[in-house]
């Protein structure tokens, strides 16, 4: 069992310990008599930081928790030089400890809050490097309520209430009236007692008074099975993240002339002249690749009772030239359209006038065989890719010759 010196003080950045168990496989490892590294527990993720000796210093790359009670402390490098019942000092990464202090302490103040102003409890806590998140039991949680449980949780932190630290068996807790009690089956609870709004019990590392906590920024809400998950943001995570927002919009801003409060009407705008440009540029395409298909055809001698059209473009995309094969083939009833194209992507496209007794999914995966590359498609239409697309011609002038096989048999 390892004594957990962080039960007592979160702000313990330094400790002296012994050694007590060392391990290489599957990753080095020690485990101390004492520690103030935070294991990852009760959603909060684990402390890192150093365990030195008097000739040496390890970096402590993740903290857990054993199943015998004990902390395990993995380490960067191998742990040859700490042999058991050596004496090191641990240091703690302050501000990684700091900041998981202000995102699980901002955590219970917002737990606190949905529960006193709309008794939504939460049922689960996620701390990420770059986000947290709690997840709440509802089944409805409106913009107005998410607002107002952000609004008492920063009065809350601006009052700056003080946050005790007590342990008490499980019996007294019962009799406490706290917000959530864990299943376990430990005798002993310790709990945070955030002044006369919200007692809870739990194993985290907590500031001593909410106006530490800086602030709370609310997030992306999201439906889940068990309700909601609301992501947030504490103390200078939120401030970060704040920075890089209007950073974010201001930039954005500048492109269109416009303020920050405009962006969303000038996108808005912006987003529907693209609409329009883009049913613009499809409706010149179909009637670029209808008059195209016309004069094409107008000049297209027929052999053996078939057109065989055979082009080759050089900056139309796979798009075109199914709506070119299709033009085509729907102008007359004999039309065979072999189409290829070297740009953005070789790719090829077959396609045959509807009755016509030629497999045009059979012949694409003949080819595209051939040419190291992949398509198929059905009796009439197929396509597909090749890798080099200075074999497109090739392709084509191997499918004429199949084509042409197959009508004289």
């Amino acid at each position: 069992m390892t004594d957990r010196l962080y039960y007592h003080d979160s702000f313990l950045y330094e400790f002296e310990g012994e050694i007590r168990d060392v391990t290489e496989s599957p990753r080095p490892a020690v485990t101390l008599d004492r520690t103030a590294f935070y294991p990852t527990s009760g959603g909060q993720i684990h402390d890192t930081g150093w365990i030195s000796s008097s000739t040496t210093k390890h970096r402590v790359t993740e903290v857990v928790d054993a199943e015998d009670g004990r902390v395990v402390h993995y380490l960067e490098a191998p742990a040859k030089d700490l042999p058991p019942g050596s004496h090191v000092r641990g240091k703690i990464d302050v501000g990684r400890r700091r900041d998981h202090i202000q995102q699980h302490s901002g955590q219970h103040v917002l737990s606190a809050a949905f529960v006193r102003l709309f008794n939504m409890p939460t049922v689960s806590f996620h701390m990420a490097d770059d986000y947290c998140s709690i997840d709440l039991d509802t089944q409805s949680l409106t913009k107005e309520q998410i607002e107002s449980a952000e609004r008492l949780a920063n009065e809350i932190i601006l009052e700056n209430r003080a946050v005790d630290i007590r342990f008490v068996t499980r019996a007294e807790a019962e009799k406490l009236g706290l917000r959530k009690i864990p299943l376990t089956e430990r005798d002993e609870l310790r709990l945070i007692d955030i002044n006369d709004f919200d007692l809870t019990a739990c194993g985290g590392t907590h500031v001593r008074q909410t106006g530490q906590i800086g602030c709370i920024l609310l997030r992306k809400t999201e439906k889940v099975r068990q309700g909601y998950r609301l992501e947030f943001l504490a103390g200078l995570r939120a401030v970060a993240t704040a920075r890089r927002d209007f950073t974010t919009l201001t930039e954005s801003a500048a492109l269109f002339s416009a303020h920050i409060y405009d962006l969303p009407q000038q996108a808005t705008k912006s987003l529907e002249e693209i609409k329009a440009l883009r049913k613009q540029r499809a409706e010149s395409l179909e009637e670029l690749a209808a008059a195209q298909a016309a004069a094409l055809l107008a000049e297209t001698s027929e052999a053996d009772g078939r057109r065989f059209v055979v082009r080759t473009f050089s900056d139309r995309d796979v798009n075109f030239l199914k709506l070119f094969a299709q033009k085509l083939t729907r102008l007359a009833p004999n039309v065979v359209a072999l189409l290829g194209t070297a740009s953005p992507q070789p790719a090829l496209v077959f396609a045959q006038s509807i009755g016509l007794p030629f497999d045009m999914g059979a012949r694409m995966k003949e080819i595209v065989g051939r040419f190291g590359g992949r398509g198929g498609g059905s009796k009439d239409m197929a396509q597909g890719g090749i890798a080099d697309s200075s074999q497109v011609e090739a392709a084509l002038a191997h499918a004429r010759a199949s084509v042409a096989q197959t009508n004289a048999q």
